[in-house]
């Protein structure tokens, strides 16, 4: 498949902004504003990561740029404003004169590029037998519906849902009439629409691990890098109102805590 994080030419110039926010990531833990940062855990995080590519098809890696390329110069310029330090409240906001299509695909691919990773490395201990239904606590159960095999809301287990999800995420992602990459084509009506369903079934990512996994999170030391990643989902989604509230309600609590 053709994933890439940077999602089109016309986009990488959106992508150069949102960048920034992996300084704040970086400046965030820095600081400490995150609990329980095990620094010493860097070498098995970077290990434990690369376990989780070569091991399913289902969490996939980022794609790169290609040396030599336009795309490839303006990372490198982008990852130059890694310590611009800017609070993720405001790194979120649309940038003066981009548009708000562009700024929603670029992170609507990283946000799953981020989330595909983060299953991944609880990945070993959600299984069929653990995570027999697809749920966030006792209270709320997440079934899978599509236009194809499960036309009807369906109860899944805990991986089946998420390699679903995320087969399907890449289908909508990679199609050119949702998700356009030329230069001068628009967005079609409905890509709103599909983005806010994609944001809203990634939201139900994090509520399982939080929920059901965040001891293997602590274990691998990845809770700062977690945590960080959700608040920068939360604050976009709600920034540009992507995810209905009711999506929210499993996280409410530590929510309230976390980014307020």
């Amino acid at each position: 498949s053709r994933i890439s994080l940077t999602y089109s030419y016309r986009r990488v110039i959106v992508y150069f902004f949102w960048q920034k926010t992996e300084g704040n990531i970086k400046a965030e833990q820095d600081k400490k504003q995150i609990p329980k940062v095990f620094h010493n855990k860097k070498a098995t995080m970077s290990m434990a990561l690369k376990q989780v590519f070569n091991k399913d098809r289902t969490f996939r890696p980022k794609r790169k740029f290609e040396p030599g390329t336009q795309r490839f110069e303006l990372h490198k310029k982008a990852q130059a404003s890694l310590n611009a330090g800017l609070d993720l409240k405001q790194a979120v906001q649309l940038p003066h004169g981009e548009d708000l299509n562009d700024w929603v695909a670029v992170h609507v691919v990283d946000f799953f590029n981020r989330i595909n990773l983060i299953y991944g490395t609880i990945s070993d201990s959600c299984t069929d037998q653990t995570c027999p239904v697809m749920s966030g606590g006792p209270k709320y159960e997440y079934r899978w519906q599509d236009e194809h095999k499960y036309k009807r809301p369906t109860a899944l287990s805990a991986p089946k849902y998420m390699s679903l999800l995320m087969d399907w995420i890449e289908v909508q992602i990679n199609n050119e009439n949702i998700f356009p990459t030329n230069v001068g084509t628009p967005f079609p009506k409905c890509f709103m629409q599909v983005a806010k369903k994609i944001l809203s079934r990634l939201f139900r990512v994090f509520v399982h691990v939080y929920i059901h996994h965040f001891d293997r999170v602590t274990q691998m030391g990845a809770e700062a890098h977690v945590n960080t990643c959700y608040k920068h989902f939360y604050y976009f989604v709600t920034e540009f109102n992507l995810t209905d509230h009711k999506e929210l309600e499993p996280l409410k609590e530590m929510t309230a805590r976390m980014c307020h």
